[in-house]
């Protein structure tokens, strides 16, 4: 079988290419894919070559892990039956470009998915192409719960940035029941848009006592200010990807004893976690998506996710 790929060849340089794909087995599933979302936090690092070295990186790769589409073949033993619309947080099934392998890193962008059954989940037909927006959702909800090791977590008090993670983060503390939720951004485009919290530009927060602040900004170099605005014993929660090391002044850390935690990748708990909120009607993936190309563009759409404010959530349409 062979797959229409967006393939990023290089910084600065995607297109789309035809790729084989490895053969299924018996615990894999074939998914032709309807939508795949695109990140302006991992795949914007990858697009300027500024992703850390992880295991797996290199280019050629496919990028994208939020792919939603449909089972059209099962393996027995994958746990799956044909025709479910299933949620793939990337794949790597990918063979050679003209003797060069391609890397599957996230590998999710593409027509047709080759994927161990365990590592896709079923989910409801009605979420349609918001259903991308479930991995953002999973890290959000692992981030405050720090993957269920907290028994009873605190939730943030204050999050850095009004993007769709933020906005998610923000919308898990009103499901929640708490009301004085704060969010720092600093651009009067992405400020719009609250439903049941209160977005501030920071200079026009005077508050400095936060039990616990959220970041998700990806910018090293805030840590100082954050710092400064925590409660004795107060806690920066690191939930963005930053590219650059972290450092910050250690007296002023000392003086109010802060902790600081880094939240890792989101692990499958935490996505039926959202998954159940969100079939409860606590929580809503709506309004977070705001622009769509057909995958045919997709230079031109990932460009635009990456350069334009305004855009939220960048969806690929992959059903034409």
């Amino acid at each position: 079988m062979n797959t229409t790929a967006v393939l990023l060849a290089r910084p600065d340089r995607i297109r789309l290419a035809e790729l084989q794909l490895a053969e299924p087995t018996a615990e894999d599933v074939v998914v032709d894919v309807h939508w795949s979302g695109i990140s302006t936090g991992t795949e914007r690092l990858l697009f300027t070559g500024a992703m850390p070295s992880f295991p797996g990186m290199g280019y050629p790769l496919v990028p994208g892990y939020e792919s939603v589409g449909r089972v059209v073949e099962a393996g027995e033993a994958s746990g799956l039956q044909v025709g479910q619309q299933v949620f793939v947080p990337g794949a790597n099934c990918f063979g050679p470009l003209d003797g060069q392998p391609v890397r599957g890193l996230f590998g999710g962008s593409a027509s047709r998915l080759v994927v161990p059954g365990r590592r896709v989940i079923a989910v409801d037909e009605a979420l349609g192409e918001q259903a991308v927006l479930l991995a953002l959702a999973a890290t959000a909800y692992h981030a405050v719960s720090d993957g269920g090791r907290i028994e009873h977590p605190k939730a943030p008090q204050l999050i850095v940035g009004h993007g769709v993670l933020g906005r998610l983060l923000a919308r898990l503390n009103v499901a929640a029941g708490f009301t004085d939720t704060v969010v720092w951004e600093t651009n009067p485009v992405r400020a719009q848009g609250a439903q049941g919290y209160t977005v501030l530009h920071p200079d026009a927060d005077a508050r400095r006592n936060y039990d616990v602040i959220c970041d998700v900004s990806g910018d090293a170099r805030l840590l100082d200010t954050l710092i400064s605005r925590l409660a004795p014993g107060g806690e920066v929660i690191l939930a963005g990807f930053y590219s650059q090391p972290l450092q910050f002044n250690f007296a002023p850390a000392f003086m109010r004893e802060a902790r600081l935690r880094a939240a890792a990748e989101w692990q499958r708990p935490d996505l039926l976690a959202v998954q159940a909120l969100i079939a409860n009607g606590l929580l809503t993936l709506d309004g977070l998506i705001t622009h769509h190309a057909p995958f045919a563009q997709a230079d031109n759409a990932y460009r635009t996710a990456f350069g334009d404010v305004a855009c939220l959530k960048m969806v690929l349409d992959w059903t034409h």
